[in-house]
């Protein structure tokens, strides 16, 4: 783990899994039966900068939606945190809702930004250490689902924490994984923690198959990425075009699945192996699993939450839980 602390105060922590990590992991994940790989994968960062752009797409309900939420939500929110709270926010990307809460909070302590994509985790954390000074700021580049620990602000440790996971990217992890998931970020938020928590709610399959391909083809870019990115990365020799981004609603798991599709009999090398795909054949990139009100707080009580409070949409697209630690 390496430490760095530039002019702003901000202080970066690099505990992003190694190359090797990788490449075992993409290994094992395109030798089985059928293929697949971790969603994490996607968010390099050039996917980073590419999933920015689908959150503007008129197709993506979720982000605007929850914004609406959250700026409704947040003197609540805040009433309930109190003063001198760090907030940790997993799966930082661009802290874009962060602030929504940092300008609720009386006497915020610091901020805390979580993310596996360590360049553009360190960007969007040096606008947000310009646009709030003197507040404290730690940046972590890590795999959220290890064990590490969280750094305390330079004043001392928090009163409390308030843990921030919006974007429903609990969504992406199945029941038993999202369990698993909360049960280490209330470790990790402590004692007294509370969590916001942001989940997309079960709708209409076409409007959820259609946010997951829009009609500009940016989600198509963000998954065919993925393949750049093994080839720069591992040295694989993927040709991206000769795969197509596929997103499907899977009634029976209440989840869009992302794919990408081989359009031709081919082989690839990885990592000194040859890997077949038949025609048709997918590679399994990214699950987003949609949730009643209930089913999610059902997964946060699993994982040792008290569910205090729950806001939607007025349409019931999206809800933002309150979680007591």
């Amino acid at each position: 783990m390496s430490q760095k602390t530039d002019a702003t105060g901000l202080r970066f922590f690099d505990m992003a899994p190694p190359v090797e990590d990788m490449k075992s992991a993409v290994l094992a994940g395109l030798t089985a039966t059928p293929k697949g790989l971790s969603p994490s994968l996607l968010y390099d960062e050039e996917g980073s900068r590419i999933f920015e752009a689908i959150c503007d797409q008129p197709e993506y309900y979720p982000t605007r939606t929850e914004i609406g939420i959250l700026r409704a939500a947040a003197p609540e929110i805040a009433a309930a945190a109190g003063p001198d709270v760090q907030v940790v926010e997993f799966g930082a990307g661009a802290l874009e809702k962060i602030g929504l809460l940092i300008d609720a909070l009386e006497r915020p302590a610091g901020i805390a930004a979580l993310d596996i994509s360590g360049d553009h985790l360190l960007a969007a954390a040096r606008d947000l250490a310009h646009a709030y000074p003197g507040l404290d700021l730690v940046a972590i580049a890590a795999d959220y689902h290890k064990d590490f620990d969280i750094p305390a602000p330079v004043s001392g440790p928090p009163r409390r924490r308030l843990g921030f996971f919006p974007g429903s990217t609990i969504g992406n992890f199945a029941p038993d994984a999202a369990v698993d998931f909360l049960t280490n970020a209330r470790r990790l938020l402590g004692r007294d923690g509370l969590m916001v928590l942001g989940v997309d709610l079960r709708k209409d399959p076409r409007i959820l198959e259609a946010a997951y391909d829009d009609a500009a083809g940016v989600t198509a870019a963000f998954n065919l990425n993925l393949l750049t990115r093994l080839n720069r990365d591992l040295g694989t020799d993927f040709e991206p075009g000769r795969f197509r981004h596929k997103a499907l609603y899977n009634q029976d798991l209440h989840r869009v699945e992302m794919h990408l599709e081989s359009l031709a009999d081919q082989r690839v090398q990885v990592a000194g192996q040859t890997i077949a795909f038949a025609a048709g054949e997918t590679i399994h990139t990214e699950n987003s699993h949609k949730h009643t009100v209930e089913t999610a707080q059902a997964l946060a009580a699993d994982a040792g939450f008290t569910p205090e409070r729950v806001w939607t949409d007025d349409q019931d697209r999206f809800s933002v839980h309150l979680l007591a630690a």
